[in-house]
């Protein structure tokens, strides 16, 4: 078995989900008392957000660069970004880590092509749904993406970062996000991208009427999938 780096914190409430996922990945593949072997570096969430809210992603890359050594250095062979938004600097921390970082809008992509879905609804923060670093994994395999208007963007911004990420679960955010995939739906979404890991703790596959990609599982299975085979 392969071992892996995950850097959490970002937030620590998702982060526990993936430690939840990828443990029991490994044990439904191999039985027994096999767990996965991973390392966890955890941030102080709020260093993170006042990076980003700069505009300072080159201190946020300083940041995972060096969680990220300190990984490779205790045997880690891989890094998962316990994060969506994080992946907007993913290919300058891979040149800089030289060691894979399993991308998590590459293999979500991958998975939404496999159900030979067309176009998709895309949530996320604000830097999810407006840049272009997941969208374009999407565009590469043929895949439209639509985002919601920017009032509902920015209600899902505020929610991510004020409600989720703190393990906030309220019934009247979770109508308002139906409520924005319905309007996706209706212009032509075929399915949902949960592109930020603490949106799967609101909206589960039963509130949606179309398949609901969740990015924390998806990637957390490509994790699993690297430590048993070597690819993802």
């Amino acid at each position: 078995m392969k071992k892996i780096g995950l850097i959490g914190g970002i937030s620590w409430v998702s982060t526990s989900d993936y430690y939840s996922f990828i443990n029991q990945g490994i044990n439904a593949k191999l039985g027994g008392l096999n767990f996965a072997e991973c390392i966890i570096h955890s941030f102080n969430y709020a260093d993170i957000k006042k990076n980003n809210d700069a505009g300072d992603w080159d201190k946020t890359l300083d940041m995972l660069t060096n969680a990220s050594l300190g990984l490779k250095s205790c045997g880690a062979e891989a890094i998962v970004l316990c994060a969506n938004t994080m992946h907007m600097i993913v290919d300058k921390l891979e040149q800089r880590i030289q060691i894979p970082v399993i991308n998590i809008a590459s293999v979500t992509a991958k998975e939404i092509r496999s159900q030979k879905i067309e176009k998709v609804g895309l949530l996320g923060t604000k830097f999810t749904m407006e840049m272009d670093f997941f969208k374009s994994k999407l565009n590469d395999l043929n895949i439209v993406s639509v985002i919601p208007e920017e009032e509902d963007r920015t209600f899902i911004h505020y929610t991510i970062f004020e409600e989720l990420g703190r393990g906030l679960v309220l019934e009247e955010t979770k109508k308002r996000y139906v409520s924005i995939i319905n309007k996706l739906i209706k212009e032509g979404a075929q399915g949902i991208i949960l592109g930020c890991t603490e949106i799967p703790l609101l909206i589960k596959q039963e509130d949606i009427n179309v398949p609901v990609f969740d990015t924390t599982l998806i990637h957390s299975n490509a994790a699993v999938e690297f430590m048993l085979n070597g690819k993802s």
